[in-house]
């Protein structure tokens, strides 16, 4: 088989590494089975718009990091930075902050193979520093209607203007940074930071570097111009002439987990069980609205929450509330955390997520729900 062949097989076997892709894809043969639809049903189930730009920005920043540049940047900063709750919350602020203007998405595509770079050269605790910035992420892109797909389908919805909804916004997200910030706090111990044995580095390559580095910015252009299949389509063609490896070491198991993750949880969400539950329960306004996207969206994720309530809830504030702070606790309640797990590649973090994630939305529900009940 040929090399890039092999690789992209391996990604996609059954190992402990894809156990979401299986079980989503047994999840997926159940819906099959018990409530069969027509084939073009089921992709019209696929977010293709949000799984091509996916596709596109997993390509791009898989490039920019076989460049070398990644573990150049860490060696740099952490020649900078020697306290390791500093660098915690140097990449926490930077996290929530990129996020707001670039997505929760593309902001893990950035510093979440950062951090992998940062923990190759120095003992840091990697599964930690991945969680916090997933939180980081959630927190910091509730602010704009350009954060996160839920605020812009909210924001679309709403026909409210751009700095209304940043200022109906930013009492929630000014406390979730609080409560990040006393996590940062309370779960990183001020103390040097320890070098790990030198290795030899990657190899720097400036051209590879200036070409994907340039790439990024040209490729979100095309998709808020909506060219995506062209975008798409270039940066394939340049890949699979010029550097086929940076294809062969992308992660095309995460989309297949994220396509699933449309198909199931939209499913789930239709079943008439959940709609008639939805529709029975005081959930039009304040609090219970509020408490509605949280719940909503541990079980089927925010987006989907969102899409689901907007027809059912008729207070904004409450239902952005419930989504952004639904993005905490259980995985599966924001795509941002599937994306962090699976860039981390480490196989605590998935414990070590929940171990963090749950208690935060605890804190962040009792907090951020105070805004509608004083």
């Amino acid at each position: 088989m040929h090399p890039v062949r092999r690789t992209i097989s391996a990604r996609l076997l059954p190992n402990p590494d894809n156990w979401l892709l299986w079980l989503l894809g047994a999840v997926a043969l159940l819906f099959v089975l018990l409530r069969p639809l027509p084939l073009r049903a089921y992709a019209a189930l696929v977010d293709w718009q949000t799984l091509g730009a996916l596709a596109g920005l997993l390509v791009i920043t898989k490039g920019i990091e076989r460049s070398g540049i990644l573990q150049r940047t860490a060696s740099r900063l952490l020649a900078r930075v020697t306290d390791m709750r500093r660098l915690a919350l140097l990449l926490a602020a930077f996290s929530a902050g990129l996020s707001a203007v670039v997505t929760n998405d593309v902001s893990l595509f950035l510093l979440v193979p950062l951090t992998r770079s940062l923990a190759q050269q120095a003992k840091l605790p990697l599964a930690r520093l991945v969680v916090l910035e997933a939180l980081a992420v959630n927190a910091g892109s509730a602010l704009t209607p350009i954060g996160n797909p839920q605020n812009l389908f909210l924001w679309q919805s709403s026909g409210m203007g751009f700095a209304a909804f940043v200022a109906m916004m930013a009492p929630v997200v000014a406390i979730m940074l609080a409560l990040l910030y006393g996590a940062v706090l309370w779960l990183v111990p001020r103390r040097p930071i320890e070098l790990a044995p030198s290795s030899e580095p990657e190899a720097l390559s400036p051209c590879w570097f200036a070409i994907s580095g340039g790439l990024l910015p040209a490729f979100l252009v095309a998709l808020a111009f909506h060219q995506q299949v062209t975008a798409l389509a270039l940066v394939a063609a340049l890949y699979l002439l010029c550097n086929r490896r940076v294809l062969a070491r992308t992660d095309w198991a995460l989309l297949a987990i994220i396509g699933l993750m449309f198909v199931d949880l939209r499913q789930l969400a239709d079943l008439p069980l959940v709609t008639g539950m939805v529709q029975s329960l005081p959930i039009d306004r304040g609090l219970g609205a509020y408490l509605a996207g949280i719940v909503t969206s541990q079980a089927i994720s925010n987006v989907p929450a969102a899409i689901l309530l907007e027809r059912h809830v008729h207070d904004l504030p409450a239902l952005a509330a419930g989504v952004s702070v639904g993005g905490f606790g259980f995985f599966v309640g924001s795509l941002a955390n599937i994306i962090a797990l699976r860039l981390a590649r480490a196989p605590e973090a998935f414990g070590e997520f929940h171990r963090i994630a749950i208690p935060f939305l605890l804190v962040a529900t009792i907090a951020v729900g105070l805004l509608f009940v004083l």
